[in-house]
């Protein structure tokens, strides 16, 4: 009786979730990337309806998304040491300032109608390199602003960020695209990196110190611990199989809301707002209380399994309220499967290789989306839109199921930290 008494009730649970939101640093930057990535998923929304204007290709819609994840793969083995050893916000600041100018470019060339296809390509593949240093740097520096803990609510709180923007986002810009044109997106998303310029120069945040390696040392130590760690191994298994055979699905929507459902760019985006929805459902709901959950193998792999289901129900479907509600729950698992296994590994990482481990699990999770990109527009294009998410489908429920039945001590896994946190959250609010 006495343990149950002194397990916090869900509400006490869903109400400290929000804890790390008492860091003004943290609440000024967290503010900040809530209107950035606002922009950046009404321009995402955006560029996909362009590309299919120009090209009407799912292959070239694959094409844009692997230009803009492979150096996610090819730089992770530098990114993250960058991020370990350099001023984090610094890093930011440069990150941030070249996505502006990447998004006003592309504004002005849709406004004067000299967009053509190579243009996306390339602006891609450049702002690939950008995230590619962004993101280690951006996970890290949210850690280093909360202290390590509070570093898993932290880290859902700007998710929640994210997916808020995810559900709003493509559904102003379904509406901008059908009044004043795609153009408009990209205006907007350039004018929302000056709100996270200034969130950058206002906080203020303690790194600490360590001692430089060469980028390969750094990257080799990373490997060696990682297998010495096989929770951390199922964690970016479970990631991959999610970013591979999940979210791959939704660079095909266009067609989606074309072939499949017969409507318009207003169509494309209902089907990227619910998938926001749902992903913010998930986050402002069910990402707190699991939390409190220590089995995390059965979260992971019961989400894996339920996104599968799910999109096997939305290859099957040619009805666009039923695509909705199946795409709705799909992306109820996606932020259970992915902020989990994020906050999870930076608890469990030693001080000093943070954002190498960030890197490296971007590496093999979005870094394989160039592969998964490809996968899905060629089959698409040549076996149809539904087979090819049938596909996907039967590939996540497989692969899932294998790794909660066959993985050793998986399904009895109870999180606990295998180090010490850094530094503790009263001591990062004093900063």
């Amino acid at each position: 009786m006495s343990e149950y008494s002194e397990r916090p009730s869900l509400l006490q649970t869903y109400t400290n979730s929000f804890a790390p939101l008492k860091n003004r640093n943290l609440r000024i930057y967290l503010g900040g990337q809530a209107v950035s990535l606002l922009g950046t998923w009404m321009q995402s929304t955006a560029q996909s309806w362009v590309i299919w204007e120009l090209t009407k290709s799912e292959s070239s819609l694959g094409i844009v998304v692997m230009l803009n994840t492979l150096p996610l793969f090819l730089l992770a083995p530098w990114a993250g040491g960058i991020a370990d050893r350099f001023n984090r916000r610094f890093i930011l600041l440069a990150t941030q300032s070249i996505a502006m100018l990447l998004a006003l470019t592309m504004a002005y060339l849709i406004q004067t109608n000299l967009i053509q296809i190579w243009h996306i390509y390339t602006f891609s593949f450049i702002l690939g390199i950008v995230n590619a240093l962004d993101f280690p740097a951006q996970q890290a520096f949210i850690g280093d602003l909360s202290g390590m803990g509070q570093v898993r609510q932290a880290i859902t709180l700007n998710i929640m960020g994210l997916q808020l923007a995810r559900m709003l986002g493509p559904a102003i810009a379904g509406i901008l695209l059908k009044v004043v044109g795609s153009a408009a997106a990209f205006w907007v998303n350039g004018a929302s990196f000056f709100v996270v310029l200034l969130s950058l120069l206002a906080v203020r945040s303690q790194q600490a110190a360590h001692p430089r390696q060469s980028g390969r040392g750094q990257f080799r130590e990373t490997l060696d611990f990682i297998r010495s760690q096989p929770r951390m191994v199922d964690l970016m298994v479970f990631a991959t199989l999610v970013t591979f055979f999940g979210l791959s699905v939704f660079n095909i929507l266009p067609s989606v809301a074309d072939h499949v459902l017969r409507g318009d760019s207003q169509t494309f985006g209902l089907l990227f707002a619910v998938s926001g929805a749902g992903a913010l459902v998930s986050t402002l709901v069910l990402l707190p209380l699991s939390q409190a959950a220590k089995r995390i193998g059965l979260i992971v792999s019961g989400a894996a399994v339920w996104m599968g289901t799910f999109f096997l129900l939305l290859s099957n479907s040619s009805w666009l309220t039923l695509s909705m509600v199946a795409i709705f729950l799909i992306s109820l698992g996606a932020p259970l499967v992915l902020t989990t296994s994020l906050g999870v590994l930076q608890l469990m990482a030693p001080g000093n290789m943070r954002a190498r481990i960030i890197s490296l699990f971007t590496m093999i999770t979005f870094g394989l989306q160039p592969l998964a990109s490809i996968a899905i527009g060629y089959s698409a294009e040549h076996l149809g839109t539904q087979t090819a998410i049938m596909i996907n489908s039967l590939c996540l429920i497989l692969g899932a199921g294998l790794m909660f039945f066959f993985r050793k001590g998986l399904r009895g896994w109870e999180l606990q930290p295998t180090v010490e946190p850094i530094l503790s959250s009263k001591e990062m609010n004093s900063h």
